[in-house]
Protein backbone atom coordinates (compact mmCIF):
# COMPACT_ATOMS: atom_id res chain seq x y z
CA UNK A 1 0.00 0.00 0.00
CA UNK A 2 1.37 3.46 -1.07
CA UNK A 3 2.20 6.41 1.29
CA UNK A 4 -0.44 9.19 0.84
CA UNK A 5 0.89 12.79 1.23
CA UNK A 6 -2.36 14.82 0.97
CA UNK A 7 -2.79 18.68 0.59
CA UNK A 8 -5.98 21.11 1.17
CA UNK A 9 -6.82 24.47 1.62
CA UNK A 10 -8.69 27.39 0.14
CA UNK A 11 -7.73 27.97 -3.26
CA UNK A 12 -5.64 30.84 -4.47
CA UNK A 13 -3.41 29.88 -1.08
CA UNK A 14 -0.75 28.57 -2.84
CA UNK A 15 -1.76 24.66 -2.20
CA UNK A 16 -1.04 23.66 -6.28
CA UNK A 17 2.27 25.27 -6.18
CA UNK A 18 3.64 23.34 -2.91
CA UNK A 19 1.82 20.07 -3.62
CA UNK A 20 4.27 20.19 -6.96
CA UNK A 21 7.01 21.34 -5.52
CA UNK A 22 6.83 18.45 -3.03
CA UNK A 23 6.85 16.23 -6.00
CA UNK A 24 9.76 17.39 -7.58
CA UNK A 25 11.50 17.10 -4.09
CA UNK A 26 10.23 13.03 -3.83
CA UNK A 27 11.52 12.79 -7.43
CA UNK A 28 15.03 14.60 -7.17
CA UNK A 29 15.93 12.17 -3.67
CA UNK A 30 14.18 9.10 -5.64
CA UNK A 31 10.88 8.54 -3.56
CA UNK A 32 9.32 6.79 -6.37
CA UNK A 33 7.76 5.56 -8.19
CA UNK A 34 5.07 8.42 -7.16
CA UNK A 35 1.68 8.86 -8.63
CA UNK A 36 0.41 12.58 -8.28
CA UNK A 37 -3.15 12.88 -8.18
CA UNK A 38 -4.76 16.15 -9.04
CA UNK A 39 -8.18 15.97 -7.07
CA UNK A 40 -9.21 19.75 -7.43
CA UNK A 41 -11.92 20.61 -9.35
CA UNK A 42 -9.60 23.26 -11.03
CA UNK A 43 -6.97 20.88 -12.10
CA UNK A 44 -3.70 22.96 -12.22
CA UNK A 45 -1.44 20.71 -10.63
CA UNK A 46 -0.58 19.03 -14.25
CA UNK A 47 -0.09 22.97 -15.23
CA UNK A 48 2.61 23.63 -12.38
CA UNK A 49 3.88 20.24 -13.15
CA UNK A 50 4.61 21.55 -17.34
CA UNK A 51 1.42 19.06 -18.72
CA UNK A 52 -1.14 19.17 -20.61
CA UNK A 53 -3.64 16.93 -19.48
CA UNK A 54 -6.02 15.95 -22.25
CA UNK A 55 -8.29 13.39 -20.25
CA UNK A 56 -9.63 13.22 -16.72
CA UNK A 57 -11.37 10.44 -14.54
CA UNK A 58 -14.42 13.36 -14.67
CA UNK A 59 -14.38 13.03 -18.41
CA UNK A 60 -14.31 9.55 -18.35
CA UNK A 61 -17.09 9.36 -16.30
CA UNK A 62 -19.03 11.87 -18.15
CA UNK A 63 -18.71 10.27 -21.47
CA UNK A 64 -19.60 7.25 -20.06
CA UNK A 65 -23.10 8.60 -18.48
CA UNK A 66 -23.85 9.80 -22.03
CA UNK A 67 -23.32 6.35 -23.54
CA UNK A 68 -23.54 3.10 -21.57
CA UNK A 69 -23.69 1.21 -23.89
CA UNK A 70 -21.15 1.91 -25.63
CA UNK A 71 -18.39 -0.60 -24.04
CA UNK A 72 -16.67 -2.52 -26.77
CA UNK A 73 -17.26 -6.01 -27.61
CA UNK A 74 -15.54 -8.53 -25.47
CA UNK A 75 -15.23 -6.15 -22.77
CA UNK A 76 -17.45 -5.73 -19.57
CA UNK A 77 -17.77 -2.44 -18.10
CA UNK A 78 -15.53 -2.86 -15.18
CA UNK A 79 -12.59 -3.31 -17.61
CA UNK A 80 -13.68 -0.80 -20.00
CA UNK A 81 -13.30 2.15 -17.97
CA UNK A 82 -10.18 0.42 -15.79
CA UNK A 83 -8.48 0.69 -19.59
CA UNK A 84 -10.06 4.20 -19.68
CA UNK A 85 -8.39 5.47 -16.42
CA UNK A 86 -4.79 3.82 -17.62
CA UNK A 87 -4.98 5.62 -20.52
CA UNK A 88 -5.65 9.01 -18.80
CA UNK A 89 -2.38 8.29 -16.32
CA UNK A 90 0.22 11.35 -17.88
CA UNK A 91 3.74 9.53 -17.36
CA UNK A 92 7.03 11.24 -16.33
CA UNK A 93 10.22 10.02 -15.37
CA UNK A 94 9.46 10.62 -11.73
CA UNK A 95 6.24 10.28 -11.45
CA UNK A 96 2.63 9.58 -13.31
CA UNK A 97 -0.30 12.03 -12.82
CA UNK A 98 -3.76 11.59 -13.08
CA UNK A 99 -6.53 14.32 -13.10
CA UNK A 100 -9.62 13.35 -11.42
CA UNK A 101 -11.06 16.76 -13.18
CA UNK A 102 -15.36 18.23 -12.87
CA UNK A 103 -17.61 16.62 -10.53
CA UNK A 104 -20.35 15.14 -11.58
CA UNK A 105 -23.40 16.52 -13.45
CA UNK A 106 -27.21 15.38 -13.01
CA UNK A 107 -28.35 11.78 -12.47
CA UNK A 108 -27.02 8.68 -10.63
CA UNK A 109 -22.74 8.13 -11.06
CA UNK A 110 -23.03 5.78 -7.74
CA UNK A 111 -22.17 2.76 -10.11
CA UNK A 112 -19.27 4.09 -11.99
CA UNK A 113 -18.04 6.58 -9.25
CA UNK A 114 -17.50 2.85 -7.08
CA UNK A 115 -15.59 1.04 -9.93
CA UNK A 116 -13.44 4.77 -10.75
CA UNK A 117 -12.69 5.10 -7.11
CA UNK A 118 -12.11 1.10 -6.56
CA UNK A 119 -9.50 1.17 -9.23
CA UNK A 120 -8.19 4.49 -8.22
CA UNK A 121 -7.28 2.84 -5.06
CA UNK A 122 -5.97 -0.54 -6.36
CA UNK A 123 -3.72 1.84 -8.72
CA UNK A 124 -2.01 3.79 -5.91
CA UNK A 125 -1.13 0.05 -4.60
CA UNK A 126 1.09 0.29 -7.12
CA UNK A 127 3.07 3.08 -5.93
CA UNK A 128 5.58 3.75 -3.17
CA UNK A 129 3.60 7.43 -2.74
CA UNK A 130 0.67 8.94 -3.83
CA UNK A 131 0.79 12.91 -3.26
CA UNK A 132 -2.85 14.03 -3.47
CA UNK A 133 -3.51 17.91 -4.39
CA UNK A 134 -7.12 18.06 -3.21
CA UNK A 135 -10.30 20.74 -2.47
CA UNK A 136 -11.08 22.26 0.65
CA UNK A 137 -13.80 19.52 1.12
CA UNK A 138 -11.34 16.98 0.48
CA UNK A 139 -13.81 14.39 -1.47
CA UNK A 140 -11.60 12.57 -3.31
CA UNK A 141 -9.88 11.78 -0.25
CA UNK A 142 -13.08 10.51 1.42
CA UNK A 143 -13.90 8.49 -1.30
CA UNK A 144 -11.38 6.15 -1.29
CA UNK A 145 -11.85 2.61 -0.36
CA UNK A 146 -8.48 2.63 2.22
CA UNK A 147 -9.16 6.20 4.43
CA UNK A 148 -5.29 6.00 4.89
CA UNK A 149 -3.57 9.69 5.16
CA UNK A 150 -0.15 9.42 6.48
CA UNK A 151 0.58 13.13 6.06
CA UNK A 152 -1.82 16.16 5.21
CA UNK A 153 -0.37 19.37 5.03
CA UNK A 154 -2.93 22.20 5.59
CA UNK A 155 -1.88 24.57 3.18
CA UNK A 156 -2.80 28.95 3.72
CA UNK A 157 -0.98 31.89 2.50
CA UNK A 158 -0.19 34.57 5.03
CA UNK A 159 -4.05 35.47 5.95
CA UNK A 160 -6.36 35.03 8.91
CA UNK A 161 -8.80 34.38 6.01
CA UNK A 162 -6.96 31.22 4.40
CA UNK A 163 -5.91 30.39 8.15
CA UNK A 164 -9.41 30.17 9.12
CA UNK A 165 -10.25 27.99 5.98
CA UNK A 166 -7.42 25.36 7.16
CA UNK A 167 -9.76 25.43 10.93
CA UNK A 168 -12.63 24.57 9.26
CA UNK A 169 -11.05 22.06 7.76
CA UNK A 170 -9.43 20.74 10.57
CA UNK A 171 -12.91 20.66 12.15
CA UNK A 172 -14.23 18.66 9.47
CA UNK A 173 -12.08 15.84 9.73
CA UNK A 174 -13.90 14.50 12.22
CA UNK A 175 -16.65 13.87 10.30
CA UNK A 176 -15.15 12.13 7.55
CA UNK A 177 -14.12 8.65 7.29
CA UNK A 178 -10.45 9.42 7.23
CA UNK A 179 -7.45 7.75 9.11
CA UNK A 180 -5.20 10.67 9.23
CA UNK A 181 -1.90 9.64 11.11
CA UNK A 182 -0.45 13.29 11.28
CA UNK A 183 -1.25 16.73 10.37
CA UNK A 184 0.64 20.42 10.05
CA UNK A 185 -0.14 23.91 8.77
CA UNK A 186 2.19 24.99 5.66
CA UNK A 187 2.27 28.49 5.14
CA UNK A 188 2.64 29.64 2.05
CA UNK A 189 4.62 32.93 0.60
CA UNK A 190 5.04 33.87 4.47
CA UNK A 191 7.34 35.99 6.27
CA UNK A 192 10.13 34.55 8.44
CA UNK A 193 8.69 35.56 11.48
CA UNK A 194 4.69 35.36 12.02
CA UNK A 195 2.90 37.58 13.28
CA UNK A 196 0.94 37.33 17.11
CA UNK A 197 -2.35 37.78 15.45
CA UNK A 198 -1.78 34.90 13.06
CA UNK A 199 -0.06 33.22 15.75
CA UNK A 200 -2.52 33.38 18.17
CA UNK A 201 -4.66 31.49 15.81
CA UNK A 202 -2.89 29.20 14.72
CA UNK A 203 -2.82 27.90 18.77
CA UNK A 204 -6.74 28.03 19.13
CA UNK A 205 -6.41 25.28 16.12
CA UNK A 206 -3.99 23.15 17.51
CA UNK A 207 -1.80 21.86 14.86
CA UNK A 208 2.04 22.52 14.05
CA UNK A 209 3.58 25.20 11.71
CA UNK A 210 5.36 22.42 9.32
CA UNK A 211 6.91 25.08 7.41
CA UNK A 212 6.81 28.54 5.85
CA UNK A 213 7.25 29.02 1.86
CA UNK A 214 8.83 32.00 1.47
CA UNK A 215 7.60 34.22 -1.43
CA UNK A 216 9.71 33.13 -4.25
CA UNK A 217 10.15 35.31 -7.44
CA UNK A 218 11.04 32.44 -9.44
CA UNK A 219 7.64 30.99 -8.99
CA UNK A 220 5.82 34.16 -10.90
CA UNK A 221 8.72 33.63 -13.58
CA UNK A 222 8.13 30.24 -13.75
CA UNK A 223 4.01 30.99 -14.14
CA UNK A 224 5.08 33.69 -16.89
CA UNK A 225 6.79 31.36 -19.02
CA UNK A 226 4.45 28.27 -18.77
CA UNK A 227 7.37 26.42 -16.80
CA UNK A 228 7.20 23.47 -15.08
CA UNK A 229 8.14 23.92 -11.38
CA UNK A 230 10.17 20.28 -11.46
CA UNK A 231 12.88 22.91 -13.64
CA UNK A 232 13.27 25.22 -10.35
CA UNK A 233 17.29 25.29 -9.60
CA UNK A 234 18.47 23.78 -6.29
CA UNK A 235 19.35 26.93 -4.70
CA UNK A 236 15.29 28.28 -4.97
CA UNK A 237 14.21 29.57 -1.83
CA UNK A 238 10.69 28.11 -2.20
CA UNK A 239 12.78 24.55 -3.27
CA UNK A 240 15.27 25.36 -0.31
CA UNK A 241 12.05 25.35 2.70
CA UNK A 242 10.18 22.58 0.54
CA UNK A 243 13.67 20.34 1.08
CA UNK A 244 13.53 21.43 4.99
CA UNK A 245 9.72 20.59 5.24
CA UNK A 246 10.24 17.05 3.68
CA UNK A 247 12.84 16.12 5.58
CA UNK A 248 10.91 16.41 9.21
CA UNK A 249 8.04 15.18 8.37
CA UNK A 250 8.54 12.66 5.40
CA UNK A 251 12.22 11.47 6.12
CA UNK A 252 11.58 7.81 5.14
Amino acid sequence: MSKVIAFAGKGGVGKTTVASLVIRYMGKVDKGPILAVDADPNSNLGETLGHDVISTIGDIRENYMKDPQGVPSGMDKVNYLETLVEQALVEHPAYDLLVMGRQEGQGCYCMVNNILNSFTDKLSAHYKYMVVDNEAGMEHLSRRTSGEVDMLFLVTDYSLRGLRAVSRINSMLESLKLNVKNIAIVVSRGPETLSEPFMKEVEEIGLPIGGIIPNDPALLEFDMEQRSLIELPDDSISVTAVHKLMDEYCPN
